[in-house]
């Protein structure tokens, strides 16, 4: 059973707002079989541009009942019923502070026909009421009058019954659908207002404490769908989610970028693992007093520079390892053994001889360059052009010798004009350099279809 529901207000802020006009049609799936509308005197002036709008004047409902009048009515047409509305958050919680005012609760299922037809018919330029109506041969008499408009969300959500193909409607009044959970502490407005968009998002507690920093390709589907996620740490998380804040990105790549700099400056209490400070390992080269170019690797804390840099030291290794194997490289060069006089490893077959002095230094070398040649973003000036957060905007990831800058966002028509990653520096919010980062890149570039990247080397 649905009570289809429109009211008309005085139109004050939203909290001193009083119901001048409600319409409640029964509809029982197939047919509307019970009606309730009345005028209601609002017990305070209207304002003459809200008569302009709906017709409803001072002297029209002088003698109208007041809501305590009719309070054992609207409570008993929709009792057992589902509320629907178009935008029905506002004739709820409008009707819910009516009753609030004289000692009762006020608690019925919702639907929206606005969020409905969003999902079930989407496309349309606008979902207000006269335009969707208008847009759908819906007849709409007496518009902003509350019998007339109710009439026509009837109309409306019988065109959405027919319409509705995933069963979309049972999934809105499913207490376990996205549409249904929501944290406590968070409104609903807040989730509501969130954009569709690339981008980062912040769950905040009571204190204003950011709790959780998370990326996302849509940050409102991201987000909802915490809400229904049953693992502990997720309803943990959820019952302390006060407020959400966001910030667009323009692509998915500075996304990533963003919220791994956002986790390591901010140290969430629910994010686990970016916020862990690793203990990174990082790939130099050298010549030793033979000119023999050697290719190590120590902590990175210790490196000034390095070429790379993994989140441990077996990934290192094993890095080296696949070089050593590719280029046929001397594992005592590359430090993979220590303090040996034949040069043989485990996993990797018996170099061409240039530690037992069979190989030219200089034919060695090469091949040694060849192999640093394979980590191209570490030997290079880097502008990666993403799509940015307008239209006439570009988005950027900025990597110079090898070391990542930072992000930022510049007009289109500069963007053209510039010629050096070096320029983009100009337009940069600096960032840290670190695994997290490196790893974000390198997936990156291996994948980079549909990304514009200049390359200076």
């Amino acid at each position: 059973m649905y009570a289809i529901v429109d009211i008309e207000t005085t139109g004050n802020n939203y909290k001193g707002q009083k119901i001048t006009e409600i319409s409640i049609f029964l509809y029982d799936g197939n047919k509307v079989i019970d009606e309730f509308t009345s005028l209601v005197n609002p017990e305070q002036h209207i304002p003459p541009f809200i008569t302009n709008l709906t017709g409803i004047t001072d002297a029209m409902v002088r003698h109208a009942p007041k809501f305590y009048e009719i309070a054992k009515k609207v409570h008993t047409i929709t009792e057992n019923a589902v509320f629907v509305a178009h935008n029905v958050n506002f004739d709820y919680n409008i009707i819910k502070s009516e009753f609030q005012s004289l000692g009762f609760e006020f608690n019925r299922k919702k639907l929206c026909t606005v969020r409905l037809s969003r999902k079930i018919i989407p496309g349309h330029r606008s979902y207000s009421l006269g335009n969707l109506c208008a847009a759908l041969n819906i007849p709409l008499y007496d518009r902003h009058r509350a019998k007339g408009d109710v009439e026509a969300t009837v109309k409306l959500f019988q065109l959405l019954q027919e319409k509705d193909q995933q069963f979309v409607i049972n999934s809105f009044l499913n207490p376990r659908s996205k549409q249904a959970t929501l944290p406590p502490l968070l409104k609903k407005e807040v989730v509501d207002s969130l954009p569709e968009t690339f981008g980062v998002y912040y769950f905040r507690n009571e204190k204003k404490e950011i709790i959780y920093v998370g990326k996302a390709n849509n940050i409102k589907q991201r987000v909802i769908s915490h809400f229904y996620d049953k693992k502990r740490k997720e309803i943990a998380m959820c019952l302390e989610i006060a407020h959400i804040d966001y910030a667009e990105t323009g692509s998915e790549l500075l996304a990533l970028l963003l919220e791994s700099a956002e986790i390591k400056k901010i140290f969430p209490k629910y994010n686990a693992a970016q916020k862990r400070r690793v203990n990174a390992f990082g790939i130099f080269t050298y010549l030793d007093q033979k000119g023999i170019r050697h290719i190590a690797y120590n902590s990175a804390k210790a490196l000034l520079n390095p070429l790379v840099t993994f989140d441990n030291m077996t990934a290192c290794r094993v890095f080296i390892e696949n070089l050593c194997s590719a280029y046929e490289l001397c594992p005592k060069y590359c430090h993979l053994q220590e303090n040996v006089k034949q040069c043989f490893h485990h996993q990797i077959k018996e170099c061409r001889g240039i530690c037992c002095g069979k190989e030219a230094i200089e034919s060695y070398n090469k091949r040694v360059a060849l192999a640093l040649k394979e980590m191209q973003l570490q030997n290079a000036d880097l502008i990666i052009k993403e799509t940015g957060r307008t239209q006439d905007e570009v988005g950027f990831a900025l990597i110079l010798k090898g070391g990542y800058k930072g992000f930022g966002y510049l007009p289109k028509e500069v963007s053209e004009q510039l010629d050096s990653p070096e320029d983009y520096q100009f337009y940069l919010q600096p960032q840290q350099d670190n695994s997290d980062v490196q790893r974000i890149l390198r997936s990156y570039l291996r994948k980079k279809e549909g990304a514009e990247i200049s390359l200076k080397k």
